[in-house]
């Protein structure tokens, strides 16, 4: 089954989670409505709150969030791969986790992932994030095998950093993720390069629900959640900050094709790097 349908729910989630768990219900009800077996929602779907305070009175365990209860009953109910691109978790150690979720139709958790890379950085516009601060950073990359192809998954920040996407090619993965709440400034200036930049260089589909609009805490996220094919070109997208749900058809066939066409991956060899003699002249 080479071919499949594919859909990314664009959200703006705030603090309540109920309110979350209730919009991101209805257009994952729209997008299987519309045919679409795997469906993905962004990062952060289940808050999205700025201030840790909130966040700890807020968040729940990973076996008591009521988000995920309802997306193991939903995606069983609608006989559906449901992959929530995260959800913020309270861990036992008081920290949180940014976790992804890949849940099967049956309602079983199939795989899940915590986001390796934390957004630690200071914006030319003044918005500073220190992710580390509140988040347990995860430390392994998975890929997950589902019935139409094999899935890499990631979050967001992960986009920037090109290893984790080779490292999930090179084990077979024919459909990568980047699940985001990508800043507006940063997601005007980068959001369709890195996603098309990371299709191309691994011959691999790339599928990210984004968060959007301007949310209950302030923030504003870029949108435009969208779907990349192995040669690079957009073939999907939502072309604005709302909420809704685009669709698109992914053919794991057209992986095999550009792999062929463009060999990296075989053709990636290992290598040093040394500073030349005169550059250690320079800098003595």
């Amino acid at each position: 089954m080479p071919s499949f349908t594919a859909a990314c729910i664009q959200l703006r989630s705030g603090k309540n989670t109920r309110d979350n768990t209730a919009n991101a219900e209805t257009l994952i009800r729209a997008a299987a409505g519309a045919g679409a077996c795997y469906i993905q929602t962004p990062e952060m779907s289940n808050l999205l709150v700025r201030s840790r305070d909130e966040l700890m009175e807020r968040i729940s365990l990973q076996d008591t969030d009521p988000f995920l209860s309802a997306a193991k009953s939903l995606a069983e109910e609608l006989k559906v791969y449901l992959h929530l691109g995260s959800l913020a978790i309270l861990l036992e150690n008081g920290k949180v986790a940014n976790r992804a979720f890949l849940i099967a139709p049956d309602g079983a958790i199939l795989a899940s992932y915590d986001k390796i890379h934390m957004f630690d950085v200071d914006l030319p516009n003044g918005e500073s994030w220190r992710e580390s601060a509140t988040y347990e950073p995860g430390r392994q990359t998975i890929v997950a095998d589902l019935p139409f192809a094999r899935l890499g998954m990631a979050i967001c920040y992960d986009i920037r950093f090109p290893a984790i996407f080779r490292t999930q090619a090179r084990a077979g993965a024919e459909v990568l993720t980047g699940p985001a709440a990508f800043t507006r400034q940063t997601g005007k200036a980068h959001w369709h390069v890195l996603q098309r930049a990371r299709a191309i260089e691994n011959g691999a589909y790339v599928v990210s629900a984004a968060q959007g609009g301007t949310h209950e805490d302030g923030r504003e996220t870029y949108g435009h959640s969208l779907v990349v094919d192995p040669w690079g070109e957009v073939i999907a997208e939502l072309e604005n900050d709302e909420p809704g749900f685009v669709l698109a058809e992914i053919d794991t066939e057209n992986v095999a094709k550009a792999r062929a066409r463009i060999p990296a991956i075989i053709n990636e060899r290992d290598f040093e790097c040394s500073v030349a003699e005169g550059l250690k002249e320079m800098s003595a």
